[in-house]
């Protein structure tokens, strides 16, 4: 029974065992969910959004998607840009994409841990900045300490959670969703109902006034139809507007100067100078006058 060396072995070196199965690497695990899109499983890339569970996904695979209408099973609640958020991220100076593996691409906002997945990270639903769980609890007031937003309980989303955080995402996603819906159509029967209250105050207005210009008027004359025998309807006659101007214009002194009859050599009111610089003036008749083959317009 021994062995080389006077050395014993022992049962469980001799006997073969069922071999145990292969556990999973729960850090390569977590690092991947932190950094790759849960839609295509490829790299994240800006702009980043999250779902109603706080999966983490790259908006471009999330609208291409929509549009080819393929969206997987897992990702069913999404139907529209209205069920994800995009996030506010504050990124890690510290960050270098050659050391990938040991340091993180993001950090929290108010104290600095990094978003790899040791440490739990929520982000705010109205908003979408994004915190770390210790930061989050330091909070007092229901109000965003980046943007300062008002939130509640229920806008509070656990990125990237364990299955129990996933159910009750899902029950406050429900309560969201159920919450506009009853706003909507709250602010739907406000807007109907004073559209309705415009509507009945008008027609009063127009009524009363009505009223008012019925009773200013008078009884109201009977109205006869056809013709009276023995008389005659006589029509207002309109004068012609273009007569009355023509008229005008006629007896304007500048304007008889403009017709072809008109000569200033007649004009009364001209004065001697004044007719002596045209050619109806008694002078002209005396300027010499240049011979056709020395025609010289000066003269003419």
């Amino acid at each position: 029974m021994g062995c080389d060396g006077g050395t014993i072995p022992r049962r469980d070196e001799l006997v073969r065992l069922k071999k145990k199965p292969e556990q999973k690497d729960k850090d390569a695990e977590r690092q991947f969910r932190w950094k790759h899109c849960n839609l295509t499983q490829e790299r994240l890339q800006q702009p980043i959004v999250m779902c109603g569970l706080g999966r983490l996904y790259s908006k471009q695979n999330v609208i291409e998607h929509l549009l080819e209408s393929k969206m997987p099973e897992s990702c069913a609640h999404i139907k529209s840009l209205k069920d994800i958020k995009d996030l506010n991220l504050t990124a890690n100076p510290a960050y270098e994409e050659a050391q990938d593996d040991k340091s993180a691409q993001f950090i929290c906002a108010l104290i600095g841990l990094e978003m790899s997945g040791q440490f739990r990270f929520a982000a705010l639903w109205k908003c979408g900045c994004v915190f770390s769980e210790r930061a989050l609890k330091e909070i007092k007031d229901k109000n965003c300490s980046v943007c300062l937003t008002p939130f509640s309980e229920e806008d509070v989303v656990v990125l990237n959670g364990t299955e129990e955080d996933i159910d009750l995402m899902r029950t406050r996603m429900e309560a969201r969703v159920a919450r506009l819906k009853a706003e909507k159509k709250a602010k739907a029967d406000k807007k109907a109902k004073s559209r309705e209250q415009s509507h009945v105050a008008t027609a009063t207005v127009t009524a009363s006034t009505s009223e008012k210009d019925a009773a200013e008027a008078g009884p109201s004359k009977p109205v006869t139809t056809g013709k009276p025998s023995g008389s005659t309807s006589l029509k207002p006659i309109i004068p012609n507007k273009r007569a009355l101007i023509s008229d005008k214009i006629g007896d304007d002194p500048t304007f008889k100067k403009s017709k072809q009859d008109y000569s200033v050599a007649k004009d009364p009111k001209a004065t001697a100078v004044y007719k002596s610089l045209f050619t109806s003036h008694d002078s002209e008749k005396d300027q010499q006058r240049a011979h056709w083959v020395t025609y010289n317009p000066f003269y003419n």
